[in-house]
């Protein structure tokens, strides 16, 4: 393992904007810096560019010399990152930047996630418009805020300064597929008021960890195990066998990341506290045998405290929402019947706080069906209305539907078999991509979407193939060669 170095890895062009990138605190939500940094890129070079108050960023390059006929292509990423870190991991993810590092082939970063989603993307596009001698027609570069949190960026885009309706997406996780669908989504968030009162007993600090969590889009479907849904089948059973009160909650980083990490405290009497490390420990060689293929790492742990009186959720509120957390809808709900092997429809149950009796618990729905985001809507509404709760939906975002004739899709394969030897994948995505509602603001748009390997999205063991991003950004620059 080594520090990040420009003198030592390729491609260098592109791994120059990615460091600049890295030092930009750019999580979802904290964009006007990583924007701010774009429209100076723009202005340095002399190009035409746009920013709204979204944040989004669209930069426009004139066509290079003999290519003023060709038809303009839009570049698509964007600007934000999910930010998650290591326990115990001391960075302020919302003021300073990543630290890169490299082990072989693999770019990452200490303690974080790297934000190659869709940092890669960025960069690549950054590298295209800041090379003089690389031919291509005219360059729409459409860099959006706010994705990783619900498209919102995408949703607020205004796109009149486009003239492209052929568009090429970098927003994909692995080299040589050509993604060309993929699902709608939403969000939903639950608020619930539980009962509490004073009492007194031993605190506990209860926390679920080690899990391999990742994203709810491309890995929904692998049976890894949920922090959160841990904990409710947790206090389930510890609460069949003693008193135990709820004094507080937090899980997962972000509604549309698989939760890796769960903590509580919770207030044990006394008389019984002695035990309560023991069943802890009884119930973390449950699940670590049940979730040995996948989570080979996990841990649940009882850290005890000293005795005092707190505010807590009384014993029946207690049961009953770890009856109901641990009864919460989640993971694949339908399979496609039309492409063997693609998650139709799913939910993730990403976040869950406790605080002061309020619980909160917020989802990310996704499905390529026309009625999918409905059913998954009612299924939330019912589950709520069980336990007296009010759940709410936001950003929502329309599937990008599969086009039979592409000419970008035709020009990209032939690519592909020169550079690689073989065919590319063809390929429908259960994750969301900007995608869809760039469809449905550009009439007729021809898209496609690619990107480098990456591992472990949205997770800080995110890393990213350096030989990959060569490929790909050869492979880019040889499509944009070929676009006249």
């Amino acid at each position: 393992m080594g520090e990040f170095s420009l003198e030592t890895l390729e491609p260098r062009e592109v791994l120059r904007w990615f460091a600049a990138l890295a030092e930009i605190p750019r999580g979802s939500g904290n964009t006007k810096g990583v924007s701010d940094f774009c429209v100076r890129f723009a202005r340095e070079r002399g190009l035409e560019v746009h920013r709204d108050g979204a944040n989004n960023v669209v930069i426009i390059a004139p066509a290079a010399p003999g290519y003023e006929a060709a038809p303009p292509l839009v570049l698509q990423g964007h600007l934000d990152m999910v930010c998650a870190k290591e326990p115990g991991c001391g960075k302020d993810m919302a003021a300073e930047g990543i630290d890169l590092a490299v082990d072989g082939d693999w770019l990452y970063a200490e303690g974080t996630t790297l934000g190659a989603d869709d940092g890669a993307a960025v960069a690549m596009i950054l590298a295209a418009l800041d090379d003089r001698e690389l031919p291509h027609p005219r360059l729409e570069a459409v860099l959006t805020a706010d994705e990783e949190t619900g498209m919102f960026g995408m949703e607020a885009l205004d796109v009149a300064p486009l003239q492209g309706r052929t568009v090429l997406n970098l927003d994909s996780e692995s080299e040589g597929v050509f993604t060309v669908s993929c699902a709608g989504g939403a969000r939903a968030e639950l608020r619930c008021a539980l009962p509490t009162a004073p009492a007194e007993g031993v605190l506990f600090e209860l926390e679920i960890g080690g899990l391999t969590g990742g994203h709810s889009g491309v890995e929904i479907d692998r049976g890894r195990a949920n922090a959160n849904l841990l904990l409710g089948r947790a206090l389930r059973a510890l609460c069949g066998e003693r008193p135990v009160r709820l004094v507080s909650a937090r899980g997962g980083e972000a509604d549309n990341a698989i939760p890796s990490r769960c903590r509580a405290a919770v207030l044990v009497p006394a008389a019984q506290a002695d035990g309560f490390p023991s069943a802890v420990g009884e119930l973390e060689a449950a699940f670590r045998s049940e979730f040995a293929e996948t989570d080979g790492a996990l841990r649940f742990t009882a850290a005890r405290g000293a005795a005092r009186t707190e505010r807590a959720v009384t014993e029946e509120g207690t049961r009953r929402f770890a009856g109901a957390l641990a009864a919460a809808p989640n993971g694949v709900r339908a399979m496609s019947a039309a492409i063997p092997g693609l998650v139709e429809t799913s939910l993730n149950l990403g976040t869950l706080t406790l605080e002061d009796g309020c619980a909160v618990l917020r989802w990310s729905l996704r499905s390529s069906a026309a009625d999918g985001k409905r059913e998954l809507a009612d299924a939330l509404r019912a589950f709520a209305a069980a336990d007296g709760a009010a759940v709410e939906f936001s950003g929502d975002y329309p599937a990008w539907t599969y086009r039979a004739s592409s000419p970008l899709r035709e020009r990209m394969v032939r690519i592909f078999r020169a550079q690689y030897g073989r065919e590319p994948v063809i390929s429908a995505i259960h994750a969301g991509l900007e995608c869809g509602i760039l469809a449905a603001k550009i009439p007729d748009m021809d898209c496609v979407s690619i990107g480098p390997d990456l591992e472990k999205v949205h997770t800080p063991g995110e890393r990213m193939s350096l030989s990959s991003l060569g490929r790909v950004w050869t492979f880019v620059r040889e499509l944009l060669k070929e676009s006249r």
